[in-house]
């Protein structure tokens, strides 16, 4: 079994994505091709933003947003503990300095309760993550923001194709990044990012940014960096984006799916169930990037699911302010409790649009006959 299933998805798709690719060979501009410029349009009403700009990675995309900001050493970025390393590396990069804020428990995403409390007058903006697939609190978010006078950046590199009041993640805030690696929801061949802005000053900037600040040919306007997108990659996902909306309803049926087989696994056995499962926002959809859990003893069980050749992963099994790189910031373990408590006990189970009925049956059998083995052998 595949935890992400790209195979099955390409002999869907390679009639489409085989055509797209001949014809990028065929005309041969490969860095921001006329495939580049197609799938930004495709991407911008996608998601309801006036404008999309592609790059070469959603880390990329996340610079490049902190250089537009103008973010300096000294600087205050508002953020997550609980995410991939990239949101708090990006910001370090640029000599600024990463101010976590605790999670809600429930959403895995930053409590938006805590925000305003961690402003500062050196508060330089304001970065949430969409954790798992799930769009954080963005209106109270927002209204905090605008309050202060503070731009947001949602990251959404996990949440594209997901809503929040009806709403499309990537056109949530003053600025969006996602990213398209291979195992997210939409994802290309290798890696690539987008943009997105209905700001045409900031869309321009973007743009100038991530070819080395050039403003013209040979006149460089800032200091920028190669944040390019390959014309392979976005002709790739012009042909997933065709079925990108029959994916994200296979997920979020899949998604369900999970909870409630989960739930009468362990109700067959008299028991309330000891798996947390994910809690979505009446609000809110997900597209599930990841399906993840919470377990008793989680090392034990992931290790007795592959004992039962059931694929897992740890989505993240340390917090940010954990990181030996961030030590610096002097913020020991209780720092932020539901981030730890968190990363302490989460796994994520196979999750991609083409699982069958069949396959989830035998994930959830595995993860019950682990998670029961487990309790079973914990000392009463």
């Amino acid at each position: 079994m595949r935890f992400v299933d790209l195979k099955t998805q390409y002999e869907r798709l390679h009639g489409s994505i085989n055509k797209r690719i001949k014809a990028v060979l065929d005309h041969g501009q490969y860095i921001l091709g006329a495939e580049v410029a197609e799938l930004e349009c495709a991407l911008a009403e996608y998601v309801g933003a006036n404008h999309c700009v592609a790059l070469s990675s959603g880390t990329d995309a996340l610079l490049v947003t902190l250089l537009a900001l103008g973010v300096e050493p000294g600087d205050e970025i508002i953020t997550t503990p609980f995410t991939f390393f990239a949101t708090g590396e990006m910001i370090a990069l640029l000599k600024a300095e990463p101010v976590f804020v605790d999670i809600d428990r429930r959403t895995y995403n930053i409590d938006s309760s805590l925000v305003e409390s961690a402003i500062t007058p050196r508060t330089k903006a304001i970065l949430p993550v969409s954790l798992y697939g799930q769009c954080a609190d963005y209106d109270a978010i927002n209204e905090i923001a605008t309050l202060h006078g503070i731009p947001v950046i949602e990251d959404g590199a996990q949440s594209f194709g997901a809503t929040y009041k009806g709403r499309r993640s990537c056109s949530l805030t003053d600025m969006a990044a996602t990213s398209f690696f291979p195992s997210k929801p939409l994802g290309c061949y290798g890696d690539g990012g987008a943009l997105f802005t209905s700001n045409d000053i900031l869309e321009e900037c973007f743009r100038e940014l991530r070819v080395h600040g050039q403003a013209g040919r040979n006149h460089h306007s800032r200091i920028g960096i190669n944040g390019r997108m390959d014309s392979l990659q976005a002709a790739i996902l012009l042909a997933k984006l065709e079925i990108f909306d029959a994916e994200v309803v296979a997920r979020g049926r899949l998604g369900a799916r999970y909870s409630l087989l989960i739930e009468d696994a362990f109700s067959d056995v008299g028991m309330p169930t000891p798996v947390t499962t994910p809690y979505v926002e009446a609000h809110n959809t997900s597209v599930y990037a990841q399906y993840t859990v919470e377990v008793p003893n989680r090392d034990a069980v992931q290790a007795a699911m592959a004992e039962r050749s059931i694929p897992t992963a740890v989505h993240y099994p340390r917090p940010l302010h954990l990181q030996p790189v961030f030590v610096g910031l002097g913020q020991e373990p209780g720092s932020f409790p539901a981030a730890e408590e968190a990363a302490e006990r989460v796994i994520s189970l196979p999750m991609h649009p083409y699982l069958t009925d069949e396959q989830q049956l035998a994930v959830i059998q595995a993860l019950k006959d682990s998670v029961l083995e487990v309790l079973l052998s914990i000392p009463q």
